[in-house]
């Protein structure tokens, strides 16, 4: 049977002095300087994946921000050869302390120049150019759509008041686990009850009141993308959910103006949009369907 490797990584960065150093280690049993990374553990997200191998290899934890694309290559993974898929993140450091240990023994920061200079593998140059092509301090609006909630024809009360169902719960509980990775400081929601359910299980779990938006629901869907670079202008990142009737709509006039290119505008439901802006732009989406699998 055919196996292919995912793995995860991160471009950890933090300032020195006013400049912007990157992290890069040396791992003995290939006498080489990389990024850190490596793989999922079964069910892991590869968010979640990047933030815990970041930490094992360089001691320092780090909020997650935008997605810094892939790295394809071929293992040896037991005795066979397979393909192998990197995601990386850029992350910032927030804390921690390097130790020298059996996998990686010494840990430099250097300016993104530099690093490319050091790293031994072109596969890591790619993540690290990716980085350097928009200021580093992006603030990170995640916009999710409600969870499952049962078919509104089998509804017979109003459909502001249709809640979760039991799928729709497990995503919230998903959000829960994956989503406080990017240091979220705000939890927002439009006023249907299936929306506040769906982020009130995350609320609780970082101690945030949930804030209830207007803006954010369907009947306000053209007021959406003004209201998501309005959240964007605050540097601490957002949670706000959303309704499928209102999401395409944000995300491609937010697309739009930036001349970004983005493959779908699809929101299904219980996923989330990690979207990035930069001075009042986006300049990143990264789409993840279902949080749940």
């Amino acid at each position: 049977m055919s196996r292919h490797v995912q793995a995860a990584g991160g471009v950890l960065w933090r300032r020195a002095s006013g400049e912007i150093r990157v992290a890069v280690v040396h791992r003995p049993r290939y006498d080489d300087w990389s990024l850190p990374k490596g793989k999922l553990d079964k069910g892991e997200h590869g968010v979640l994946a990047a933030v815990r191998e970041v930490c094992e290899e360089t001691g320092y934890s780090g909020v997650v921000g935008r997605t810094l694309g892939e790295s394809h290559y071929r293992v040896l993974d037991g005795g066979r050869d397979v393909p192998k898929t990197v995601r990386w993140w850029a992350m910032r450091a927030t804390g921690g302390q390097f130790a020298p240990g059996p996998e990686v023994d010494e840990l430099v920061w250097l300016d993104v120049a530099a690093a490319r200079r050091r790293v031994n593998a072109d596969r890591d140059n790619g993540p690290l150019a990716a980085f350097a092509r928009h200021p580093p301090e992006t603030t990170t609006v995640l916009l999710v759509r409600h969870g499952s909630a049962g078919r509104k024809q089998e509804w017979s009360g109003p459909d502001l008041e249709r809640p979760l169902d039991d799928r729709g719960r497990a995503q919230a509980r998903a959000l829960t686990e994956v989503l406080p990775a990017y240091g979220p400081g705000r939890v927002l929601s439009a006023p249907a009850l299936r929306c506040r359910q769906t982020v009130e299980p995350l609320a609780n779990n970082l101690a945030l009141p949930v804030e209830v938006d207007a803006d954010l629901s369907e009947q306000s869907h053209k007021a959406l993308p003004d209201r998501l670079l309005a959240l964007a202008g605050d540097p601490m990142a957002s949670v706000a959910c959303s309704q499928g009737g209102a999401i395409p709509h944000g995300l491609a006039a937010l697309a739009a103006d930036a001349g970004l290119v983005l493959e779908t505008t699809s929101a299904k439901k219980g996923s989330v949009w990690a979207l990035s802006f930069s001075a009042g732009r986006l300049v990143d989406a990264d789409y993840a369907a279902d949080l749940t699998s």
